[in-house]
């Protein structure tokens, strides 16, 4: 059937705090997501023997771990849970983000296929239980199948939506993958940054309590961050490792970027308070 293309945006972790550990193990946190104009597509064509097939496998990752059959499986249990129909679909993936880097690129991918077949398939589940399912995949889904930027607390679950000035970005990955948990389990990671209204965050200026490891595991975070501070306000997002920093135009962006050293591969995009996935679904853009 004819194949359908929908965003799978990046996102930006503009501030990550983290203001404690939990009994299971987990962290809690106080971050700023803003989505960018910039991203993965996800590609979906509608099946009608019910089978669900990944036509982009990822090398040294089996089908039944990648996020994006699992997020297919968990909306077909729902939809039969509801007595809906769910007829199956080929999936596929356009990959520009990079693994590890800390933009959200499997979180999104997941987000967009929960969320693009419930229209594909018509199944009508509405925005809470989608990101609901989204969260037993990861704590970053949710916040992509909401679609719009948002204080998150908690894991990264409790989400209070937010409109963050919209900045040009030059987004810098060192040629390094930093797994998550590497992060979170080093001894020496902050654990007690007070908890902060929103309101005072804004205000402050922006940190990542992250970079601190990433910047002592990996060099060549640290010498990029380095490099770029030179030019402008600059940090990590997420876990790492890619960097970034903000600028009020394009063409400043681009400048840097024309500089940034030969060992390192970028891009300039600018931030997006509603998601290029939903701008797609409500009308206000056509389907990529």
């Amino acid at each position: 059937m004819t194949a359908t293309r929908w965003p799978s945006p990046a996102k930006l972790n503009l501030f990550l705090y983290i203001t404690g550990r939990r009994p299971d193990g987990y962290h809690n946190l106080q971050t700023l997501f803003q989505f960018l104009d910039y991203g993965d597509t996800v590609i979906l064509a509608a099946r009608r023997d019910g089978r669900i097939r990944l036509l982009t496998p990822v090398d040294g990752v089996p089908d039944e771990q990648n996020l994006i059959m699992r997020a297919a499986r968990l909306l077909i249990n729902e939809a039969r849970r509801l007595g809906k129909a769910a007829p199956g679909a080929d999936l596929a993936v356009e990959k520009c983000l990079p693994m590890g880097g800390g933009l959200g690129g499997g979180s999104s991918n997941a987000a967009t296929t929960l969320v693009a077949l419930n229209q594909l398939w018509g199944c009508g589940i509405d925005i809470e239980r989608l990101a609901a399912l989204g969260l037993e995949l990861g704590a970053d889904v949710p916040v992509f199948v909401r679609g719009h930027a948002a204080f998150a607390q908690g894991v990264g679950e409790r989400l209070t939506p937010v409109n963050p000035p919209e900045k040009w970005y030059l987004v810098l990955h060192p040629g390094v993958s930093i797994p998550t948990p590497l992060i979170f389990q080093d001894p020496e990671l902050v654990r007690n940054t007070p908890a902060r209204s929103i309101e005072t965050l804004m205000k402050c200026e922006f940190r990542n309590d992250c970079e601190v490891i990433a910047r002592k595991r990996f060099r060549e975070v640290d010498a990029l961050l380095s490099w770029l501070l030179e030019y402008a306000p600059s940090r990590l997002t997420g876990t790492g490792a890619c960097v970034f920093a903000e600028f009020d135009t394009e063409s400043a962006a681009r400048q840097v970027l024309k500089q940034a050293p030969e060992w390192t591969q970028g891009f300039v995009a600018r931030g997006a308070n509603l998601s290029a996935l939903h701008k797609a679904i409500s009308g206000q853009a056509g389907y990529w």
